[in-house]
């Protein structure tokens, strides 16, 4: 089942998500829902918050970018509860952009290299390092379980700038490709 998309505005983008244990409710239904969600979105990651559950879960599939990026071939990963251990002290510029906030793209400087611990969908433990994109796509699907979205890495000079998209998106007043879910009180802080 598709599921719709929490839009920028929403409560649910701010809250810092819990970790879940193996008898989370109907679990592998939703990792069906959340894979199958992130693919008719044409997302390249999707974190539980920006479809309305705040638990600490999130998918990639990363082979979209292989042409550019070959360390992304291949690269299908559900993270459960996973842990950011380290982060290089070397920050790297790229476009990014989200699902929750759509149409608006910005380049973010993020760390090139991260070191993460996780849980798979088989709820075996892993510790991987990632570097370049595949550091990027899951830093940015980490920042949602911690209640950040991408916007909030930019300069706030930058941001004031986008204000009036940014309330576009939180009032409604677009016309999104998929299914979304808008914030109850339209009033937000940006």
């Amino acid at each position: 089942m598709i599921l719709p998309i929490v839009a920028y505005g929403h409560p649910a983008l701010r809250k810092v998500s819990e970790e879940i244990d193996q008898d989370y409710p109907e679990f592998k239904k939703f990792m069906e829902d959340l894979w199958e969600t992130m693919y008719e979105t044409d997302g390249v990651g999707l974190a539980a918050p920006q479809v309305n559950r705040n638990i600490r879960v999130f998918v990639i599939d990363a082979d979209v970018f292989k042409e550019k990026y070959p360390e992304a071939e291949g690269v299908r990963k559900a993270f459960i509860n996973p842990e950011m251990i380290e982060r290089s002290d070397d920050e790297v510029f790229h476009n990014e952009g989200c699902l929750s906030i759509p149409a608006i793209h910005e380049d973010i400087e993020r760390p090139s290299k991260i070191r993460i611990n996780y849980l798979d969908e088989d709820w075996n433990e892993h510790e991987e390092e990632f570097e370049g994109i595949m550091a990027r796509i899951i830093q940015h699907e980490y920042d949602h379980l911690e209640g950040k979205v991408f916007v909030d890495h930019l300069p706030g000079i930058r941001k004031m700038m986008l204000r009036s998209k940014l309330n576009d998106i939180a009032k409604a007043k677009i016309d999104p490709p998929y299914r979304m879910i808008f914030a109850p009180n339209k009033k937000i802080k940006l």
